[in-house]
């Protein structure tokens, strides 16, 4: 058993005491480990596990972030203001805020760099003391629950104490999210609640605990957006402003109107002279023009751009995790991007988050055996597309599972002394509130099951307790997953009814009577919530650790911003668990690298001198502006050409068409032939075969002549090989090739004769995958996660020397807090790989009982091509790949737009 609660806490205490004392730049993760291990020699402590002491050095890794980096910045060229400026500022907002921070045990590493971005950032800003007519806008890219509000709740801070007097946060789309937002303005910012009448002062929180001698001054509550009839009983005037005035509102066409037209009221004409600094947190969601009409600005982007113009002196700063939409505003022309008045022009900072934070490079791309599960039994109970008349008869095993790993996962905590934490569930299965309803009641039902079940039998004897269903499930699915988490199972069964007890579903949209007000349970909140939309931008799920995500969209913003499980996991990272389709896996994969592309371009680009102008226009000639921009801009059944390039990226044909594959499957055999015949001398890697300095025509040649699939849009043959040829004589001179075989495990029986053949005696065993669920009687998908590659595949053809450079410089990026070795992603080699690697795949597909039909070909051929980066000071090749909407809707599911309707 652990020890007790009480003995760890004070072991806390003396560390943390212990640790604060010493300068920052010390504090790595071996001293943590080093100092915990010291105090452990006292008698006092001496009760404390080595498993405690691990879980307690985490929860300090956390507080501390010992390998927390800046970031990196794009910018036009800015007249330096805040170094000369401080001697003239009160730092009066932000040192209340940073005592704050403090004082929830944000360690000292943290704070220093949240005081160095924060002034990074607010030095981009105009200076607020500069008279004239100016405006500033910039982006800041964060990561989905990483912590941005605490960083726009510094610069807020610092604005203030610098002149700005006018503050005004635009949150989410959704009540639920403005009201948390505007929660924690209050407690960071204004340090009271807005009471009820003028002026009243409500209750006293966060930093008005630490000082209220300066207060500012309420437009909006928690519990009450903007309206004229409530902000003209503040009384206060926006002109000549000694303290800030604040708004956090909704981003809501009303609420813009009803501002904008208070301020137009109030000021009878003119601008407001109060300089102002406007914070638009998820800035990619409704805040970007979606007008097809090119002469006019959709309403929300008007209205913000309106806004901005009512006052002479602004910074506009938009904040996102997923800011594709914002790179790529208005992607008609070039030309036409900077016309977009929210294109951040000015400035682009990206946030590296700590070492410590979960996110979709560790899951997708890192360990993703060790956070994600399969769901491919929904079908029947939950079809992942599905109407909102869908009537929901029970629950798919995987979910009654997830359930159950639920209740274990509170359990161990309870054993790990954290009993008082909150845990929370979520399910995101469907975007109507019906079904999200029914689904609701049915976990309900079967939580009741478990819970009864543990009232009256969970006290027996392990042994005894397998004849109960409930706890015989319980105890297997420990065993499958929890089995290895340091805990035994008697001692799990010893607590799991206390642990599940307390559990109650709560159904979150706009038309449900359930809140997560976590800051109301002092002892725990513990929830499994049941949503759409709600949950899908935004809103924090206190101690999220089991998730079941049954979603079609593959937008990218979209996706990355459903990711609620992405944050701060300490003391219980190694029991979050993510289930969702396969499909889905494999697209979360595909963003998490484009993200980890955009962000080493914007390292790049900082390291040239580069600006924001430059940055888009490079981001934007990326093969994903093919998803990205598509969204908006595709009338019905509309033609949709976007021109991009391909460096720095990887194409694959899915999927691949059945009618064509004895062709292809002789074009891929016949390519190897003259390979071959123009004196390339193959190289044996592995069960591959490896060919180096191949000439660009016979690849042009192949994938000119490889039949394509009309659904693999990527590797549309006309752009492809138009980008070959263009590069033929510079960064795509000399090919590698790779015959893709798989070398047979000495467990294998012998392979049969019909599992591989000897080519030009070079024997390659075919790879052997199951059709993908979306596979129909001509078009297969080889598996379900999109991808035909399997991982690591990209280093082939490198040296030592690159690859070695590749993973230092993947490290260097990207450092683990415990040293561990870490799983390479491919895009970290495409980096550094000097030559264009072309990857033919010979498979032998089986029906996975779910698509594909029973006349598969005996054989298919596949190919994917990793492309170079192209060198920064050398433009862009780009070409035109060509969609409709019948091909966006087929691949892509709903768009945006139609998975509002409908939803809360």
């Amino acid at each position: 058993m652990p020890a007790e609660p009480g003995v760890i806490d004070a072991l806390d205490r003396v560390v943390t005491a212990e640790l604060t004392s010493l300068p920052a730049d010390q504090l790595t993760p071996q001293l943590i480990r080093t100092t915990i291990d010291d105090f452990r020699q006292l008698p006092r402590f001496a009760s404390i596990s080595d498993g405690d002491a691990e879980q307690l050095a985490r929860l300090l890794e956390t507080r501390h972030a010992v390998i927390l980096t800046i970031g990196n910045i794009v910018k036009v060229k800015h007249e330096p203001w805040l170094p000369d400026a401080k001697a003239e500022i009160d730092p009066y907002y932000w040192q209340r805020y940073r005592k704050l921070l403090a004082s929830k045990g944000m360690g000292v590493p943290v704070l220093a760099t949240l005081d160095e971005v924060s002034d990074r950032t607010l030095g981009l800003l105009g200076n607020p003391r500069e008279a004239g007519v100016w405006a500033r806008k910039g982006l800041v890219l964060g990561n989905v629950q990483s912590g941005k509000t605490a960083n726009y709740l510094g610069l807020i801070c610092k604005a203030s104490d610098a002149g700005y007097r006018v503050i005004i946060v635009i949150a989410g789309i959704h009540n639920n999210l403005r009201n948390q937002t505007q929660s924690r303005v209050d407690e960071g910012f204004i340090g009271f609640e807005k009471g009820a009448g003028k002026n009243k002062l409500g209750k006293v929180v966060g930093v008005g605990r630490i000082d209220l001698q300066r207060r500012p001054s309420h437009f909006t509550s928690s519990t009450r957006d903007f309206s004229q009839a409530a902000a003209s009983q503040v009384g206060v005037p926006l002109q000549n402003l000694n303290e800030p005035a604040v708004f956090v509102i909704k981003k809501n066409a009303n609420t813009l109107a009803n501002l904008t037209q208070w301020l137009k009221t109030s000021l009878q004409g003119g601008r407001i002279n109060s300089p102002l600094l406007l914070i638009d947190d998820e800035a990619d969601n409704a805040s970007i023009n979606v007008s097809q009409n090119t002469n006019a600005a959709s309403t929300i982007n008007a209205q913000i751009r309106e806004l901005l113009a009512m006052f002479e002196r602004s910074s506009y700063v938009g904040y996102t995790a997923t800011p594709f939409a914002n790179i790529f505003i208005d992607p008609e022309s070039d030309d036409e991007m900077l016309g977009q008045d929210l294109f951040p022009r000015d400035f682009i900072v990206s946030l590296d988050p700590p070492s410590n934070y979960l996110g979709a490079r560790r899951v997708f791309l890192e360990s993703p055996d060790e956070f994600l599960r399969p769901i491919n039994d929904s079908d029947d109970a939950i079809p992942i597309k599905h109407r909102i008349t869908q009537i929901i008869e029970g629950l798919p095993d995987s979910l009654r599972f997830a359930v159950r790993a639920f209740l274990l996962v509170r359990a161990i905590r309870i054993l790990r002394g954290e009993a008082s934490a909150h845990n929370s569930m979520l399910i995101n299965a469907s975007r109507f509130t019906r079904v999200q309803s029914q689904l609701r009641n049915h976990v309900h039902s079967y939580l009741e099951e478990l819970q009864n079940a543990l009232r009256i039998s969970g006290a027996l004897d392990p042994v005894e307790a397998r004849a109960v269903p409930e706890i015989f499930e319980l105890e297997n699915t420990w065993k499958s997953e929890y089995g290895e988490a340091g805990q035994r199972w008697e001692d799990v069964l010893s607590v799991l009814h206390d642990a599940a007890a307390p559990i109650r579903v709560v159904e979150v949209n706009n038309k449900s009577a359930g809140k997560l007000n976590y800051s109301d349970f002092e002892n725990g909140l513990n929830v499994i919530a049941v949503g759409g939309f709600s949950l899908s931008r935004g809103l924090t799920l206190e101690g999220l650790s089991i998730t079941y995500f049954l979603r079609s969209s593959v937008m990218y913003d979209t996706l990355m911003q459903m990711g609620r499980w992405f944050g701060y996991r300490p003391g219980y990272e190694d029991l979050c668990r993510i289930w969702m389709p396969e499909d889905a896996q494999g697209w979360y994969a595909h963003i998490a690298e484009s993200i980890e592309m955009l962000r080493d371009d914007l390292k790049d680009m900082e390291a040239a001198g580069a600006t924001p102008e430059d940055f888009g226009l490079r981001v934007r000639s990326h093969p994903d502006s093919l998803i990205v921009t598509a969204r908006n801009k595709m009338g019905t059944g509309k033609r949709f050409v976007v021109s991009i390039g391909l460096g720095g990226s990887q194409i694959e044909t899915t999927p691949v068409s059945a009618r064509d594959s004895d062709y292809n499957v002789r074009r891929t055999r016949s390519l190897v032939t003259a390979v071959q015949a123009s004196g390339v001398t193959p190289i044996p890697l592995g069960g591959s075969w490896l060919f180096s300095g191949v000439s660009p025509e016979l690849v042009a040649s192949f994938v000119r002549d490889y039949k394509q699939d009309p659904g693999s849009t990527k590797t549309q043959s006309g752009p492809v090989v138009a980008y070959i040829e263009g590069r033929a004589a510079s960064t795509l001179s000399s090919w590698d090739v790779l015959l893709v075989g798989r070398q047979p495990t000495a467990k294998e029986p012998l392979v049969e004769r019909t599992d591989y053949e000897a080519l030009n005696d070079l024997r390659v065993v075919y790879q052997v995958r199951s059709t993908g669920s979306r596979s129909r009687e001509n078009t297969l998908y080889i598996g379900d996660n999109q991808k035909v590659a399997s991982r690591g595949i990209e280093r082939a053809g490198m040296s030592d020397a690159q690859r070695e450079a590749a993973e230092e410089q993947y490290r260097r990026d990207n450092p683990s807090p415990d040293g561990d070795p870490v799983n390479y992603p491919d895009v970290a080699y495409r980096r550094f790989r000097a030559k264009p690697l072309l990857m033919l795949h010979l498979v032998r597909l089986k029906t996975s009982g779910n698509g594909g039909g029973p006349n598969l070909p005996p054989l298919v051929a596949a190919w994917g091509i990793s492309f170079p980066p192209s060198p920064l000071g050398q433009s862009e090749k780009r070409v035109e790949f060509v969609v409709n909407t019948v091909w966006f809707r087929e691949h892509f599911g709903v768009d945006s737009d139609d998975e509002l309707e409908g939803e809360d």
